[in-house]
């Protein structure tokens, strides 16, 4: 090898020993990136597994947990939109929303509004089945049309005896009485400041269950009683009346005091007893009397022969007193005692009375109309009619 070549070589070798220093330095520095790398990795990873075991935890728990209010938190979603809709007019929570069982639909109606969310729904229902009204002791049905009909055997059907050899006699055939009870549009109109929907303290649907429950159940009690059946329903007392078994189909029968706006001075309860006397013994197991508060005062301090009051309160909270066994219903549209008035009714008004409504609420909500107020426009259809005249008696205060 000549010495130009080794020259040439000794170069090479040279240059070759930095390049292996930089390779080596560079794996040193990726070794220390990749580890660094690895540990965050590794420090993310352990933070998320902590975070998923803390969720399956809770998840497990709530599994577990037993259920205080299932019904609530299905419905919650349905109750949210609803506040929201009160509160600003907001209906995007509304739309699309579905409801289950009687709530049908919570679509746009053609004449607007929304249905009430079931929580605030039974709200009312219950305020108005707890109110001092017919409804409370009456045949409630809901129905899907626009009227009810009720079939009703109001003669009976013949029957003799027969012998082996004789032959068989006609009898007489029933007859069937159809009664339709048309339905009624129920409204009521409360309102609202607009401030005072944005206060989130204030229970905006609480407040509404309250002033319609309380609207509704007064226009109910008085329609059952006394309604004349135009645009609402027909009250029992709006029917004429006939000295008891003289009555005919569409009569109610009625006893009288034998005193003008009074009872008698003697024996005042002796009214009382045929009045109760007077009605079916097959509608007696389920009767009840109504009266108001005026009639319930003068009734109460009534005595038998040994001294013993007639009337007798309640043994239980939510008992109704009772008059001669029979519970009484204080109801405050029935009239004051007063010549001819039909102070007093007794009877089975389940088998009497039927009330017919649609189980859906709707509300209308009017920020326009009555402003800086705004209205809420709530509506629903209920209808009432007599359906057995045989099942309810009166009692006049007349000779």
């Amino acid at each position: 090898m000549s010495n130009r070549e080794t020259k040439a070589s000794a170069g090479q070798m040279a240059c070759a020993k930095p390049n292996g220093l930089e390779i080596k330095s560079a794996m040193t520095g990726f070794v220390q990136d990749f580890s660094k790398f690895n540990s965050e990795m590794k420090s993310k990873l352990q933070t998320q597994e902590d975070r998923l075991a803390m969720l399956e935890r809770k998840t497990l728990e709530t599994m577990n947990r037993p259920a205080l209010s299932g019904a609530a938190t299905i419905e919650a979603p349905h109750q949210k939109a609803f506040a929201a809709y009160l509160r600003s007019g907001d209906d995007d929570g509304m739309r699309g929303l579905e409801l289950e069982g009687k709530a049908l639909s919570t679509a746009v109606s053609a004449d607007g509004g929304y249905l009430v969310d079931p929580v605030t729904s039974d709200k009312i229902a219950g305020v108005l089945y707890s109110a001092a009204s017919i409804r409370s002791i009456a045949n409630v049905v809901a129905i899907e049309a626009t009227a009810y009909d009720v079939l009703v055997d109001t003669t009976d059907i013949g029957a003799g005896w027969a012998t082996e050899v004789a032959d068989s006699v006609e009898t007489s055939t029933p007859q069937v009485e159809r009664i339709t009870i048309p339905l009624h549009e129920l409204s009521a109109l409360p309102k609202a400041s607009q401030r005072l929907l944005d206060d989130s303290a204030f229970d905006v649907e609480g407040w509404l269950a309250e002033r319609i429950a309380d609207k509704f159940s007064r226009a109910e009690g008085n329609a059952f009683v006394s309604g004349d059946g135009v645009d609402k329903p027909t009250g029992f007392l709006t029917y004429p009346s006939a000295g008891n078994g003289t009555e005919v189909w569409g009569e109610i029968g009625h006893i009288l005091t034998g005193v003008d706006g009074d009872f008698a001075t003697n024996n005042p309860a002796d009214a009382v007893v045929d009045l109760v006397y007077a009605l079916g013994a097959r509608y007696r197991a389920n009767a009840s009397f109504v009266m108001n508060s005026k009639t319930a005062g003068a009734v109460r301090k009534m005595k038998d022969a040994d001294g013993r009051f007639l009337w007798s309160d309640g043994l239980a909270a939510g008992e109704p007193a009772r008059l001669m066994g029979y519970p009484v219903l204080v109801s405050e549209d029935m009239p004051d005692i007063a010549t001819w008035a039909p102070a007093i009714a007794f009877g089975d008004f389940n088998a009497g009375y039927t009330v017919a409504e649609r189980p859906d609420l709707r509300i209308l909500r009017d920020p326009f109309s009555a402003k800086p107020n705004v209205l809420f426009y709530a509506t629903k259809r209920v209808g009432g009619d007599v359906s057995d005249f045989n099942a309810i008696k009166l009692l006049k205060f007349a000779v």
